[in-house]
């Protein structure tokens, strides 16, 4: 039995946005700059695919800009912004954003960019009255993560984007976890720039968007034909955006349906792995993404052989996938930053894990994964008193009566 649980990694492309990428890649696969009739098919099939990820907005499709994926629309966002200033301004973001948008930020701060990174409570939510203390004159740009994909919180972003509009400082969220989960409607959200992702709604890697409220002025980072409304230079991935297209369009539409289901499957994990020695739940339970769950590792004694890692490799063996947030580098397991900046220790932080669910998860998966994750953990903390016995209990599958 294989389960996998890991959907704000990526998910698995749908049938139907496959089917879409085969036809582009048998049938329409002209350049899409290109004049002639090859050409404007292909140009079709991006126009077509912008409409579809505009409506899992409720935006303008001119407002669409493609990218290859939520990384290149972060950095779009940021630094498009900041490429419009001589000289260096003051831009303030969360203290739990995604590396696609805390790594530029940290360019930015060595260029001589003031910074200010806001503290989160203990749920990894952002309090609005520190937004509005932390504003300048010289602030330009103002990015909080919609929805947390370590720990699953989800900004009060509604709030942030009135405080930034009203003081007339662009806003922009990395909405890569949330579009497609929860819905977004940018003509009453107060957002400027909103990055989205197609392999995180079961459409293909490498396709993304960014939103672009018109009037936004962006300087682009690359430079070439002026594609995307001379924001994104370079030839379009045509079979990569119809599939995006195509899965954006299915999101909107199951919507409705589906995330209340992952709503009920969270709460059942949640509630199955309730009081279990060790484990401890880590973000916000009221504002939390739909499909996810995530704990921190905590071993009796501060026994820090069992890691999130550990976790994770214990469950693959048991064929079950979910991921980690702590990073593992030379064999030596470093602390999650986010779960650091929510207040966690040290230890604490080096045993994040995160289940995420999906469109074929069921009530029976999640009961498995429960007794599963409890079996392991049952017999990695006796085990953790001693380095030489925890090594021999790792190297098998232990788990099944």
């Amino acid at each position: 039995m294989q389960i996998y649980l890991d959907h704000s990694a990526t998910t698995p492309a749908r049938p139907e946005a496959i089917a879409a990428m085969q036809d582009a890649l048998t049938q329409q696969w002209g350049n899409p700059s290109s004049l002639h009739e090859w050409g404007q098919r292909s140009a079709t099939v991006i126009e077509r695919a912008r409409i579809g990820v505009a409506g899992l907005l409720s935006a303008p499709p001119e407002s669409i800009v493609f990218t290859s994926g939520g990384t290149e629309a972060n950095n779009l966002a940021i630094m498009g912004v900041a490429r419009r200033y001589t000289a260096p301004q003051h831009i303030i973001i969360s203290s739990v954003e995604h590396s696609a948008v805390a790594g530029p930020v940290a360019w930015l701060e060595q260029w001589g960019w003031q910074v200010t990174r806001l503290k989160t409570d203990t749920g990894g939510r952002v309090n609005p009255c520190h937004l509005q203390e932390a504003l300048r004159p010289n602030t330009v740009l103002v990015s909080v993560i919609y929805g947390q994909s370590e720990v699953g919180a989800v900004q009060p972003v509604q709030v942030l984007g009135d405080i930034a509009r009203a003081h007339g400082v662009l806003f922009h969220t990395d909405a890569v976890q949330v579009a497609g989960r929860l819905p977004v409607d940018v003509r009453s959200l107060p957002v400027d720039l909103l990055s989205l992702s197609g392999h995180k709604m079961y459409g293909p890697q490498g396709a993304g968007a960014l939103y672009v409220r018109p009037g936004v002025e962006l300087v682009p980072l690359l430079g070439g034909g002026g594609q995307e409304f001379k924001l994104r230079s370079g030839t379009q991935a045509v079979p990569a955006i119809a599939g995006f297209g195509v899965a954006a369009e299915l999101a909107a539409r199951e919507m409705p349906v589906e995330t209340p289901r992952l709503m009920r499957l969270r709460d059942r994990l949640f509630d199955r792995l309730a009081g279990t020695p060790g484990l401890i739940p880590t973000g916000d339970r009221l504002h939390r993404l739909p499909h996810h769950v995530s704990f921190s590792v905590i071993p009796p004694g501060g026994d820090e052989s069992v890691t999130g890692k550990t976790l994770v490799r214990q469950m693959n063996l048991a064929g079950i996938a979910i991921s980690a947030g702590a990073a593992c580098s030379s064999g030596q397991v470093t602390p999650s930053p986010i779960l650091q900046a929510m207040g966690y220790s040290e230890t604490a932080a080096k045993g994040g894990i995160r289940l995420t669910l999906g469109r074929d998860t069921t009530e029976a998966d999640v009961d498995w994964t429960a007794m599963v994750l409890k079996q392991v953990l049952g017999r990695l903390m006796p085990e953790a008193a001693s380095s030489s016995r925890f090594a021999n209990a790792c190297r098998g599958i232990l788990y099944f009566a």
